[in-house]
Formats: structure tokens, sequence, C-alpha cells
């Protein structure tokens, strides 16, 4: 499969479509899945093109990677739960669906089950209400 510069990553990338932002600088972007599997799972992506982990350039991996690290420590201490769960498919047969490279960080706390992947749409109030919590943690570092 070539790189579609028009999947639903690229133009949030982009500023084409809304997203409920969590973090941005000039190389990622963090921001709210819209169909959570626990409440704070939040998206991080490399602004450069790349499919997923096995295609996208180096430097845009490592800077995606240190963003999910940041991300997931917030997340974390955001959501007060005792486990986060870092998640990336490669192509289909692996379950991705979106294809651009993207790293899943979701809340996770003992006997709480997740939902389905990308089955049910959230509350955008609610999304934006986890968003503030995780900047804030975001910014206290």
């Amino acid at each position: 499969m070539s790189y579609d510069p028009d999947n639903l990553f690229a133009r949030i990338a982009r500023g084409e479509i809304p997203c409920v932002r969590v973090y941005e600088d000039a190389a990622t972007l963090a921001f709210m899945d819209i169909m959570p599997q626990a409440d704070g799972h939040t998206l991080v992506i490399p602004k450069l093109a790349g499919e997923n982990l096995l295609d996208t350039p180096p430097a845009a991996v490592t800077a995606a990677i240190l963003t999910t690290q940041r991300v997931a420590v917030a997340v974390q201490r955001a959501m007060q739960v005792p486990g986060i769960i870092v998640t990336q498919f490669n192509g289909q047969a692996a379950g991705q669906t979106v294809f651009h490279l993207h790293f899943h960080v979701i809340p996770a706390a003992a006997g709480a089950a997740l939902r389905l992947h990308a089955r049910q749409k959230a509350d955008p109030a609610v999304l934006e209400a986890h968003a503030v919590r995780i900047r804030a943690a975001l910014a206290a570092g």
C-alpha cells in the first residue's frame, strides 16, 4: 500500500479536520481519540508522512516516540491510573485502520475493561474535559 496524503490523520495534522488537541510541537501532534477504549485515550502522530513504523523516516519515529513517552506520563497523572498501555499497529492484518503512523496511549487500571477499539464515539465535551486534565499535567511537567 502506498501512503495516502489525504488519510484522516494527515488531514488532522494539516489542520483540515478538527481534533481535541493535547500537545503539539514542530514534529508531532497528540490528540484525543474520538472512539476511546478508556477515558483519556490519546493518540500521538508524527507530522511527517509515513504509513506505519516500518516505512516512516527514523527521525519522525524518534520524535513520535519521545512525544508518546511525554504524553503517557501526563495521561497517567491526569487520569490517576496505575498503568498505561501503548499500542501501535502496522498494516491492516495487524489491526491498523488509519494508515498514518500513530501510537495509542490508553490509561489502564486493574479490573477496568477496555472498550472495543474504534467502535463508539465519545461526547466531545467529555473528550475536551479529559484533554484539559492532560494539558494541565503536561504543563506541570
